[in-house]
This record gives C-alpha cells, structure tokens and sequence, in this order.
C-alpha cells in the first residue's frame, strides 16, 4: 500500500492511497480459499468447486467486502503512522466512474482513494502559574432566607372562599373563551382556571376587569395582547374574552411553622429552612463559579494563539448561528431591533465560535496532560438528568444515546470541560473575596456586558450565546396554554 501526502497546506491534509491490484487479488485469493469448505453451490461437492467458479460467484462481493473493511479501517491506522490527529472525520473520495468501478472489483485496476482532513494543530502547554483569579464569596443572611422562605409559604398559601366581590390577592377560579375578530382561537379556552389578581400572570388589563367580581358573575373582558406576545398570530391584536366566575377566594394567613413544613413534604420549619438555604447558596455559589471560569477562560485565551481547524469552527459557528435565527424567530426582532447587522453579527460569531475551539483544544489538552477523565458514573447521572427533564420519554432518549456517538460525546464534553476547570482550580492563583449580594449581581451585569460588546452584537441575543462560553446555561420552559397569560418566561414561574 502506498501512501502518498499530496496537500499538506497550514492544518489541511490531503492523502493519497494505492493499493496495487496484484495486492487486491491476494487478498480475495484468501477470502475465496477460506469459504472454499463452506459454500454450498449445486454441481459441485463441498471443497471441490474449481477456484475460478468462485471468484465468478462470489468475487465481486468480497471485492467489495474488502473496499469498505479498506475505507473503515485504514484511515486511523494511516492517521495513527503518521502521528496526526484528525480534526473531524477525514473526508474520503474514491472513483464514480462506472468502468472503473467495476475493474476495481475484478482486480485489474489499482484501487485508489483520496483521505482530506484538518489536523489538530499541535499546542504546548505554558505554565499555569502566572493565572490569578478572583472568587467571590457572599455570607447569606438569615433575613434573605427568611425572606425566600416566605416566598416559598405564599405559593403554598391556602384560599378560603368568600361570598364577597373579588380583591386584588383574591383568587378566582374561572372559565373563559377567548375571541379574536369574534372567533375561539386556538388555546384561548381553560375552564376552572385559577388565577389570584394582581399576580400579573395575565396579559395586562385582564386582572384588572376582574376586580369586584363575584361568583356566578359573567363578564367579557377587551384586552389587546403585548406587540412582542410570543404568538405571532395574537401579537399586538385586540382579544375578548368571555368569563364565567366559579369562585372567589380570599388567602389565608401566612404562617412559617411545621404544619406548612410538612405540607410541602419537610418534616419541619427549621429543615426548610435549611433547603432553602442549601439553594441560595447554590444559586450564588453558581454565579460565582461562572465568573472564576470566566476569569480563567479569558486568560488562557490570551496565553494561547494558534490556528484553528475551520471545520471545527464551521461547525460552532453554525451552532451558535442557528440558535440565534431561533431566538430572533421567537422574539419576532431583527437584527436591528438589537443594534447590529446582520453582516457584523456573522463577523462577531465567528470570531465567537474561534475562541471556542481555541479553547476547548487547550483544555482537552491540559486535561489529558493531568489524566482527566468522566467516569461511567458521571456519564449516567448525567444521562439520568436528561432522563428526569423529559418524562414519558425516557426509552427513546436512551436509544437516542445509544445508537448516537455523538449525542454521548455532548454529554461527556462539559463534564470534562469542568473537570480540567477544577483541576486548573488547583493549580492557579485563587484568592476569595468577601462581597455583597448586590456588587456579585452587579459585577455579573457589568462583566456580562462587556464580554458582549467584545465578541458578539448587542442585547439578549448575544448574551444567550455567550452565556454558554462562560458555563452559564438556559433551559427553556415548556410553555403552556397561550390565551391571556403574559409570556413563557412568565409561566415558567408559575
């Protein structure tokens, strides 16, 4: 076999492959001899027929068996002899001529194919030591905790019905059907829909109309739906809706005790507390990992430049790329609405979604330098977290991982990427700092700001994107009935 570097151009590769005929012809010689004593063809006995009878019936197939064991097989082991990683997987180019083809698989011609690829550019890695980072740290009060606490007991907070008319903090429960140009439209009908005035959970003016109302009343509300409403058939359009009251309810009194506790499943107030507490602190503890990751990312990206395989950074920059045509989608903006060009925000992603690559190859590197590796119980509970946001499907999202490479490798990749964090975590500069909860929030909305202005256009668009180069994640909320509820965001706080 003869392997022969035709393009060898910055990271790009290209690789001729010659296995002579002769070579071909033996390796079929050897097939054909091994199912000699196996094949059963009528006329002859079994090990008798003739050699040239064999390769007349079954030549072709093995030829062609040993074309696709050759294009599997040999790429690695070619990449491997000449001590190179692929950057993806090498692009494989072979004849499409028919006559060709076909003198290729009776062993006349020289069978030839063409390997393209990008090479992992080759990084050395620089002492770590000169990085220094800030980690901030926030003692929370008792107040703060409080304070969630009884955020937590008013949307447990119990409803006594009550003959007089509705207050704002009253509860109604109601049917409605909402109309736009006198017909139903689709999700605007709920019945025994329960909703305490004055929440804002509504579109605004809904709440508003239903202020002194009482049970069994019949009223018909005109609300026009927000210009930026997330149905696009229902922005910015005038809406009735027909409301028939069922009941009236007012709250009860909000009291922190161990009744309330173990309503909510807790065995006591202090235990809640505790909970609560337990999630501030992650909350927090969260926000500050994103900002010491960010810290560190931002230096290494000034320690290291290299370049960069473009078919790693096409593929980010697509990624990136279609998320923000979604979000737009959603948000029915323009690129003007958030200050840019369509042309500017190409330019700012792709140099975006280099930085990513530059930096996910230094910390693969420095992870594998520091023997980092995601255990098969990392990567289940990962898995199992997936599982528990799509319940009801958990066996096609497992026979999605497992007949999916990729979708493992997803997983795998930011629990690596963490892992090497906290490896660097121990090798770098630390020191804590003492800060309030609003210079962490502040400091957050300011750092945020100016790493959009740096590498992405402007807005809620470009925090999004950014958002995942710093570890920070949004998930979006399921959304529920449209009709007079304000927005998704909105429901997901229900």
């Amino acid at each position: 076999m003869q392997v022969i570097e035709t393009l060898a151009e910055g990271l790009k590769r290209e690789i001729k492959v010659v296995i002579p005929a002769k070579d071909m012809q033996d390796k079929m010689n050897e097939r054909l001899a091994d199912v000699k004593d196996k094949v059963r063809i009528n006329g002859f006995r079994p090990g008798k027929v003739p050699a040239a009878h064999l390769k007349k019936v079954y030549g072709k197939s093995i030829m062609a068996d040993l074309v696709n064991e050759i294009v599997r097989e040999q790429p690695a082991a070619i990449l491997s002899s000449r001590g190179e990683k692929s950057a993806t997987q090498p692009e494989i180019a072979m004849t499409e001529d028919k006559d060709e083809a076909d003198k290729i698989l009776a062993a006349e011609q020289d069978f030839e194919f063409t390997l393209s690829y990008e090479v992992l550019p080759p990084i050395e890695l620089k002492s770590v030591k000169g990085i220094k980072v800030t980690r901030e740290v926030i003692d929370i009060s008792d107040d703060e905790v409080n304070e969630q606490v009884l955020k937590v007991a008013e949307s447990a907070r119990a409803y006594e019905t009550k003959t007089g008319k509705a207050a704002n903090g009253d509860r109604i429960t109601m049917d409605y059907v909402g109309k736009v140009d006198g017909e139903a439209f689709e999700g605007g009908t709920d019945q025994g829909a329960e909703l305490v005035l004055g929440s804002g959970r509504f579109i605004p003016g809904f709440e508003d109309q239903l202020v002194g109302v009482k049970a069994g009343n019949e009223k018909t509300i005109t609300v026009t739906f927000p210009a930026d409403y997330p149905a696009k058939n229902l922005a910015g359009k005038e809406a009735t809706f027909d409301v028939t009251v069922k009941e009236v309810a007012a709250p009860a009194d909000v009291e922190i005790n161990d009744e309330l506790a173990s309503k909510l499943g807790i065995e006591s107030a202090d235990r809640l507390k505790e909970i609560v507490r337990g999630q501030i602190e992650s909350q927090y503890g969260s926000l500050t990992r994103q900002k010491l990751k960010r810290q560190i990312l931002d230096q290494l990206d000034e320690m290291y430049k290299f370049e960069t395989p473009n078919s790693l950074v096409d593929a980010e920059y697509n990624g990136i790329w279609s998320q923000v045509n979604n979000d737009l989608a959603q948000s029915g903006k323009t690129f003007e609405d958030e200050d840019t060009t369509e042309e500017k925000a190409r330019e700012e992603y792709k140099v975006l979604a280099e930085r990513r690559v530059r930096l996910g190859l230094v910390l693969s590197e420095i992870g594998e330098k520091a023997g980092v590796e995601v255990s098969e119980d990392e990567m289940q509970r990962a898995i199992y977290e997936q599982l528990r946001q799509y319940p009801g499907q958990e066996k096609q999202i497992l026979e999605f991982f497992r007949s999916q490479p990729g979708a493992a490798a997803s997983i795998r990749a930011p629990i690596f990427e963490e892992k090497v964090i906290d490896h660097l975590l121990t090798e770098i500069d630390v020191t804590d700092k003492k800060v309030t909860k609003e210079e962490l929030l502040a400091e957050e909305e300011g750092e945020a700001k100016a790493e959009t202005k740096k590498a992405a256009p402007k807005k809620k668009v470009a925090a999004k994107a950014e958002a995942a180069d710093s570890g920070e994640g949004e998930e979006a909320a399921p959304k529920k009935k449209a009709a007079p509820k304000k927005k998704a965001a909105d429901e997901s706080a229900e």
